[in-house]
């Protein structure tokens, strides 16, 4: 496998050194039959096929449901490496949290000036319903999920932090099992960081969250748009996981003040709701009266103290990425500390100055909408085509605000089998946080996405990317 120039390859050196982290993992690769791992690699796609690991392409009406690929190579971080990412990654999320609690209630933080009140009080993801509002065990993000790229040995950076509903963590799952069924020896060989503890630390942590009306054991339970959502898989995996109930909208109703799902014996009391429904859809009679996904009443049994959501509705400012720029300042702020991961340079196209240098540089940057994700509204100068570049300039003439821009970053690579070798391609990292009033668990690895088209920088599965399981070494 080569280098590819310009980028950093994590197994590889320039001068053809595998890198330490990959050098177990390397002299396995070098014994075995490309024809053998050929035929894993497609044993893989039938058992992903059979067992349902799909997802939904919006806006496609041919082939709106696919396989999502997965490559047989994982990727390899040492233990000194994930030690450094999550510490990074605890102080990040501590400082989300903090900022949401204070952005609701006393807004220290606009008062001292480190961001603009505009920002806030005219981001269409700021919730007024949530003001003065304090979830029980003083948690709004539950579960985090923080992309992650790296350009260099110790070059680290937060492309976006998702607080709303972040997904993929079923696929991190379902990864392992599947190298975990498809080379046993390899785990033999190399002592590799477990993830299989997630579903329980998922539902302990969620029941760790529960209202101060709940008597017992917590019943927690997972909402879903249902089964046309783009990530059901996953919802009903989750729950599946956990031992709890998938519920829709329609299945629960406000009984006696507090939530209730219905069952063969009646209606009984959801302590916790894993919500995978946006907050516009939440709530009929509070967000969107046209909302077949939700719960009528739902936002003033929360208010009550009587249920918690999870994550907690209003979240979603905190993936704004106008606001992903000001996250080094809300770090400090809330933190007191420098923050160790740091940001990617960020333009807020709001700002005339900023507007322009965008304009004038669009072919070499990537172009976000500042609510957007999935690689969706979002323009990779570099890959543009001269039209392409004058049609979103439009857009963002148009709608300045609506835009932030970055330079294109030169993504790490790691390996993919294809034809019977190893090829360089580019990844971003999704590592999963789950917060409890018991403290932060990260999970160990997280889910690597990877661009499986040479050259490409666009690793989203809904753009063409795919996934690979994540090793973090033990020390």
């Amino acid at each position: 496998m080569t280098e590819e120039a310009g980028y950093f390859d994590e197994m590889v050196r320039g001068d053809e050194i595998v890198r330490q982290p990959y050098s177990e993992y390397e002299n396995w690769f070098s014994s075995q039959d490309p024809t053998r791992l050929t035929k894993k690699s497609k044993e893989a796609e039938a058992f992903f096929r059979r067992i349902g690991i799909t997802f939904n392409v919006y806006g496609q009406s041919a082939a709106q449901e696919r396989l999502i690929p997965f490559d047989l190579v994982p990727r390899i971080l040492s233990n000194r490496e994930w030690t450094k990412l999550s510490r990074g990654i605890e102080q990040r999320v501590r400082a989300i949290n903090a900022f949401l609690h204070d952005i609701y209630n006393r807004q220290e933080i606009l008062r001292a000036g480190r961001i603009p009140v505009d920002l806030i009080s005219k981001n269409e993801a700021f919730l007024p319903q949530m003001i003065g509002m304090t979830p029980p065990g003083n948690v709004y993000t539950h579960i985090v999920g923080t992309d992650i790229v790296r350009t260099g040995e110790d070059d680290f950076f937060v492309l976006e932090d998702n607080a709303r509903t972040p997904s993929g963590v079923s696929y991190m799952l379902e990864n392992r099992e599947t190298m975990l069924q498809m080379f046993p020896e390899l785990f033999s060989k190399i002592k590799v960081q477990s993830v299989s503890d997630y579903p329980k630390n998922l539902r302990r942590s969620l029941a760790a969250c529960a209202p101060r009306s709940c008597n017992g054991r917590p019943t927690v339970a997972v909402l879903t748009p249902g089964i046309h959502n783009s990530a059901y898989f996953e919802h009903s995996f989750l729950a599946n996981q956990m031992g709890t109930e998938l519920v829709e909208g329609h299945d629960l109703r406000v009984v006696d003040g507090k939530i209730a799902m219905r069952t063969t014996r009646g209606y009984k009391t959801i302590d916790v709701l894993y919500r995978r429904v946006d907050d516009d859809y939440l709530d009929p009679l509070n967000f969107n009266p046209d909302s077949m996904l939700g719960v009528p009443g739902i936002m003033d049994v929360y208010r009550a103290g009587n249920i918690t959501i999870a994550n907690a509705p209003g979240t979603g400012i905190a993936d704004d990425k106008a606001i992903y720029s000001y996250m080094p300042d809300i770090v400090e702020f809330y933190t007191g500390e420098k923050a160790i991961l740091k940001n990617v340079e960020t333009w807020r196209c709001s700002e005339p100055d900023a507007l322009a240098y965008v304009l004038d540089n669009l072919a070499e940057l990537v172009v976000k909408e500042v609510h957007g994700s999935g690689g969706y509204g979002m323009l990779v100068g570099p890959a543009a085509s001269k039209r392409e570049l004058a049609k979103f300039a439009a857009k963002l003439k148009s709608r300045p605000g609506n835009y932030i821009a970055q330079p294109t970053l030169a993504l790490s690579t790691v390996p993919i089998f294809v034809k019977k070798q190893l090829a360089p391609r580019h990844v971003d990292l999704r590592p999963f946080v789950l917060v409890s009033p018991q403290g932060i668990n990260i999970t160990p690895g997280g889910l690597t996405r990877v661009a499986l088209k040479a050259g490409s920088l666009v690793v989203n599965s809904s753009q063409g990317g795919g996934t690979k399981d994540t090793w973090v070494l033990e020390d």
